[in-house]
């Protein structure tokens, strides 16, 4: 029962979430040979302030 821990920067609509989701379930699915009913994908959204990138 595979669990995939996203992380991102606020701001992705549900929508988006469920494209994203939708994708890494077909990978695992593919190469992993897992059934997706068995996939989890857990989103978890990061404050942008919480975040820190530098150029």
């Amino acid at each position: 029962m595979p669990f995939i821990h996203v992380e991102l920067v606020e701001g992705r609509s549900d929508e988006a979430k469920q494209k994203i989701a939708k994708d890494i379930i077909e990978s695992v699915h593919k190469n992993a040979n897992a059934p997706k009913k068995h996939i989890h994908v857990i989103f978890q959204d990061m404050k942008k302030t919480d975040y820190i990138h530098e150029d």
